[in-house]
């Protein structure tokens, strides 16, 4: 029975806030309103380049060009989980399929992005939320909480075989006493993360056509883990009536009256039932801290810095960029505030306070190219590829780097009026290995449309809105004989935004 507190506590550790937002496992790529717009923005010339094409912002005019942006997202993880013994849930109404939702929001996420261009020279910055970005709910747990608890069930054929040799040895009224199949506890997870992102670096314009980029990235990551599974509770039956009961206090209450017992049978010189009460009592303990209350409080913060460099080169009406970002090593430090049954547990201590966690961000590859059909109309489209194998928290064993593919067009319907859009398609590499409902990413198809207003010649408004269709990820693992856990994972996510951009 000690595994059941030992898996317990291990899924709320394991939870990991997911990525609301475009992009790789823990990378964010809409980092502008222009992105929601359209995100193949990789070749495109733009403010916005100081992300998505640093190397391309040489290109614009001299002067200050500024773009401050403000998105909303909402986001839902859903994860449908079937395991036979959910039916014996009081509140489950005979349902052996279970459906967790968990909810993220972002009200507001700001970016902004400032370039100084003076000659051959673009000196640029960028803040932005570049990992994580919103907060996950689940305010009922998860089914891997449930299915944990709800095995604590199959013990009842030994906890009645129990009570029967017990009232046969003559305590008193065991033998009326009898454990049901049923059960009930309360749990909650939320997890919550956030990579504040700042850059500095410079282009310079090698020629009419070439530029090149360097700068530096420092990440500074915080994140906040929390989750507890409480009052468990188990069907108790005495003389034939039931009840639920703190399954905790049920247990402990077991093993202090088998331990009374055993101690008399010493002292009557009945040494062998005296061993078989005692041996009872260490199961019955067992269960009882087992089945204690089980709570997670974990704050983690970190940083860490990585080059990036990036080229652009155009010829006639092509422009083509590429951008590459090394990867950035993480160790988030823990400032823990666990509950003491937690802190016991092995499986515990990396999230112990004063510890830490490996969380890089992995290296990014971006290539991109632009054609203007017309001088009103230009089509775009990308590719980035994530190395996500290469950090440390993940393995071959467990997916395949990432990769997205990008398209789009703009269209100036005027002088004045600008709308474009575009759609990617977002492949995840993750295994089964790593798929659960703590922590999963599936692929997706993301599209996006808005319109830019020139409201000065120095002065343009943006306003887009993206949404993001996932795939589902089905998975079945077989846990006994005879028993399976089925999962059917997906997603949803959308986006509005709002900006404007400066030129001084």
């Amino acid at each position: 029975m000690k595994k059941i507190r030992l898996f317990c506590l291990s899924v709320m550790t394991a939870v990991s806030a997911m990525n609301v937002w475009a992009g790789g496992l823990l990378t964010n790529t809409n980092q502008s309103i222009e992105f929601l717009r359209n995100p193949a923005r990789d070749a495109a010339i733009g403010i916005d380049g100081v992300y998505s094409n640093p190397a391309g912002v040489v290109f614009l005019g001299e002067g200050i060009h500024l773009s401050l942006n403000l998105q909303n997202a909402h986001q839902t993880r859903t994860v449908e989980t079937g395991f036979p013994l959910f039916v014996n849930n009081v509140n489950s109404n005979g349902q052996a399929l279970h459906k967790f939702e968990g909810n993220a929001d972002v009200p507001i996420l700001p970016s902004l992005q400032v370039a100084y261009n003076k000659g051959k020279w673009s000196y640029q910055f960028n803040f932005a939320i570049t990992g994580g970005g919103g907060k996950c709910e689940f305010p009922y747990g998860l089914g891997s909480f449930e299915q944990v608890v709800g095995s604590l069930t199959t013990v009842a054929p030994q906890i009645n075989t129990l009570y029967q040799a017990l009232g046969a040895a003559g305590i008193p009224g065991m033998s009326d006493h009898a454990m049901g199949s049923k059960y009930g506890f309360d749990a909650y997870m939320r997890g919550r993360q956030y990579y504040y992102g700042f850059t500095l670096g410079a282009a310079y314009k090698l020629t009419e056509n070439l530029s090149v980029y360097g700068g530096l990235r420092m990440l500074y990551g915080s994140a906040n883990y929390y989750g507890y599974v409480k009052n468990i509770n188990i069907e108790h039956i005495n003389a034939g009536q039931s009840q639920m009961v703190n399954a905790s206090q049920h247990f402990t209450e077991l093993s202090a009256t088998l331990n009374k017992y055993a101690g008399m049978m010493e002292q009557m010189g009945n040494a062998e039932a005296a061993q078989q009460l005692s041996g009872a009592a260490m199961q019955t303990t067992t269960l009882g801290v087992a089945t204690q209350d089980i709570e997670l409080n974990c704050d983690q913060t970190g940083w860490g810095v990585a080059p990036i460099i990036g080229i652009d080169y155009k010829t006639g009406k092509f422009n083509f960029a590429a951008k590459y970002e090394f990867k950035t090593r993480m160790r988030l430090k823990n400032k823990s505030a666990n509950s003491l049954s937690a802190e016991s547990i092995s499986m515990l201590h990396k999230f112990a306070d004063g510890g830490s966690v490996a969380e890089d961000s992995p290296a990014l590859l971006t290539v991109g190219a632009q054609y203007e059909i017309l001088p009103s109309l230009r089509v775009m489209a990308g590719w980035h590829h994530y190395f996500d194998q290469d950090t440390k928290q993940w393995t071959k064993e467990m997916l395949d780097d990432s990769n997205e593919y990008l398209f789009g067009a703009e269209w100036d319907i005027n002088k004045i009026v600008t709308v474009s859009a575009g759609g990617q398609r977002t492949k995840y590499g993750m295994k089964d290995a790593v798929m659960n409902d703590i922590s999963f990413n599936v692929s997706s198809y993301s599209f996006g449309f808005g319109v830019g207003v020139n409201v000065t010649e120095k002065v343009k408004i943006n306003a887009a809105y993206f949404q993001t269709l996932y795939d589902d990820y089905n998975k079945t693992e077989k846990i006994a004989e005879g028993v399976s856990v089925t999962n059917c994972f997906t997603r949803t996510n959308r986006v509005i935004g709002l900006g404007v951009n400066f030129t001084l």
